[in-house]
C-alpha cells in the first residue's frame, strides 16, 4: 500500500523545482497521487476495507487542497502538473 523509499526519491527528483526540494506542492501532489493509485489497486481485491478507504478519502482531499493552492498561486505550474500527472480537472 505504501510507496518504497526508492520510488519516493524518484518522484522527488522528477517533480522537484530545485535541488533538495521536497516540500513544493508539485512534489507533495506527486507523492499523494502515487499513494492514491496504490490504494485504489488495493481496493480491487479488498472491497470491504473501509478503514483504509477513509484514509484514501483524506488523501484525495489533501491533494485537492494542494492543487487549489497551486492554482491560486501560479496557474501555469498547476496546468503543467495536471498534465504531467494525468489528472482530470
Amino acid at each position: 500500500m505504501s510507496i518504497t523509499a526508492d520510488r519516493k526519491a524518484e518522484l522527488i527528483k522528477t517533480y522537484a523545482q530545485a535541488s533538495g526540494d521536497t516540500g513544493s506542492p508539485e512534489v507533495q501532489v506527486a507523492i499523494l497521487s502515487e499513494r492514491i493509485t496504490n490504494l485504489t489497486e488495493h481496493f480491487k481485491d479488498h472491497k470491504k476495507d473501509h478503514h483504509s478507504r477513509r484514509g484514501l478519502l483524506k488523501m484525495v482531499g489533501q491533494r485537492r487542497r494542494l492543487l487549489d493552492y497551486l492554482k491560486d498561486r501560479d496557474s501555469t505550474r498547476y496546468d503543467k502538473l495536471i498534465e504531467r500527472l494525468g489528472l482530470r480537472r
